[in-house]
């Protein structure tokens, strides 16, 4: 039976670009390229470009408050797609950000992941497995990667809403979700047609339509685990 999701407050996250040789990769070439050939017979869109893995994940204490660390690596989608599939073996971790969009009268805005992508039909915040672009020097700017999401499956800029300070950190196996809360100054009827209007104007837009999630009745099997946890969490109830 796998464990529910725990979730932990952190002030700042730390994480750090290494070279690593990635095991899983060099001892499942064929396994790698026949699942990748699956996927892109499904799904000719997907591209097969580079993401950030995460080792060594760890939570201390540190003037200010606690800080989560670690180190992170470079890794081919195909590679990473495939050790998702086959039920992500060995001590890696795909830690990512999520802008949790909260409106002004307290929902949360999240959509339904389009059929073109990899996740299709789930039901998440914005955001998504960090890459190259989300590195500042050796660092993972991980805020950034939330807030880049956030304008690249929304329209909405950094000037639109508020972050909270610190992160709320999902602990899901070997899935990591951090948790931004991003304020909006609009109610979530004024979010839902701005937000709306940009996806109506994208040729291939991430969401297949936007999901405003209004109380726990609101959080269902469509959304990951993790997802479910910190929502509940958010409302009180979990």
């Amino acid at each position: 039976m796998s464990r529910a999701p725990r979730i932990e407050k952190v002030a700042a996250i730390d994480i750090r670009l290494r070279p690593n040789a990635w095991d899983f990769a060099a001892g499942h070439a064929a396994e790698i390229d026949a699942n990748w050939q699956k996927r892109v017979e499904a799904n000719p869109r997907l591209y097969n470009g580079e993401v950030l893995l995460m080792r060594d994940i760890a939570r201390d204490a540190a003037p200010g408050g606690a800080r989560l660390q670690g180190t992170c690596f470079v890794a081919e989608y195909k590679a990473f797609q495939a050790w998702h599939d086959l039920g992500r073996p060995g001590g890696v971790s795909n830690l990512f950000a999520l802008a949790a969009l909260r409106a002004a009268d307290g929902a949360y805005l999240l959509g339904e992941m389009a059929a073109w992508t990899a996740n299709a039909g789930r039901v998440y915040c914005p955001g998504g497995t960090p890459d190259l672009n989300d590195l500042d020097g050796d660092g993972l700017d991980l805020e950034g990667s939330a807030l880049r999401e956030l304008a690249e499956e929304t329209g909405l800029a950094a000037q639109d809403v508020a972050p909270s300070p610190g992160w709320s950190v999902v602990f899901d196996g070997a899935l990591i979700a951090c948790m931004k809360e991003l304020r909006s100054p609009l109610p979530i009827a004024d979010l839902i047609t701005r937000v709306a209007e940009f996806l109506a104007q994208e040729k291939n837009p991430e969401f297949a339509r936007l999901v405003p999630v209004f109380g726990p009745a609101d959080i269902d099997a469509s959304m990951p685990a993790f997802m479910q946890a910190y929502l509940r969490r958010a409302f009180g109830t979990g």
